[in-house]
């Protein structure tokens, strides 16, 4: 019978045999069963985890979705591994719609498609690249003054991009997943998470969603921090 994550018993992390960084151990605290439905009228259901031990003391959700165990069984096993994103909060762009960025296409396509095969989505809250709801909508006006989007978080005395994901790596090892297909364009993502202890198998790209509005912020991001985006107006 297969156990809830409550009750499962995650395998010793890599990192402890490897000479990595050791990473706090988090602990899973709950998990619900949450029906989705999308605005265009895609719907799944998610299993959404909470956790507990996370060095950052934010409220970070992991949704389990699709076949999550049978392919954290699979992976155990010596199959493929989950097809894991850690997407980071984006409150206008998932929320409203925002057309300025493409985290809300990103977020509705990465739920299907780990759906189709079993993984988790790691909803992360660090919105503007770490900075925070406030400073983003600031660097925004920033952006309309002509800076890009890094230089304008800059501009406010912050990092390009203060996002730190030791706590996906406590979230993945909580739930017992220490090998992934990571669903990213972003090779810091990929990075920090096999820095940390993760065996990444596989970097998965996203489609491109590509807007009027955020020609130049994806042009920006493939430029400037070699996102794996295949966009025509980037040479």
């Amino acid at each position: 019978m297969t156990q809830s994550l409550l009750e499962r018993t995650p395998p010793t992390a890599p990192a402890a045999l490897t000479g990595m960084p050791v990473v706090p151990a988090a602990a899973v605290r709950t998990q619900v069963t949450v029906p989705l439905r999308f605005a265009d009228g895609y719907s799944t259901t998610a299993q959404v985890v909470t956790f507990t031990g996370l060095v950052d003391g934010k409220e970070h959700l992991a949704l389990g979705l699709g076949d999550w165990q049978g392919a954290l069984e699979r992976s155990a096993a010596g199959g493929p591994p989950p097809l894991v994103r850690p997407h980071s909060e984006c409150l206008t762009g998932d929320v409203f719609g925002s057309e300025r960025c493409d985290c809300g296409p990103q977020l509705r396509e990465a739920v299907e498609r780990i759906a189709e095969v079993g993984g988790f989505l790691l909803y992360l809250r660090q919105e503007g690249r770490g900075i925070g709801l406030y400073a983003k909508l600031d660097a925004y006006g920033l952006q309309d003054a002509g800076l890009d989007t890094y230089q304008a978080n800059v501009a406010l005395g912050r990092g390009e991009d203060e996002r730190d994901y030791t706590a996906a790596v406590q979230m993945l090892a909580a739930l017992g997943a220490h090998r992934v297909a990571l669903l990213s364009n972003n090779p810091d993502k990929a990075a920090q998470l096999a820095g940390l202890g993760v065996d990444v198998s596989e970097r998965v790209a996203t489609g491109v969603h590509l807007s009027t509005a955020n020609a130049r912020y994806l042009a920006t991001k493939v430029s400037h921090t070699s996102h794996t985006l295949d966009l025509p107006l980037v040479g």
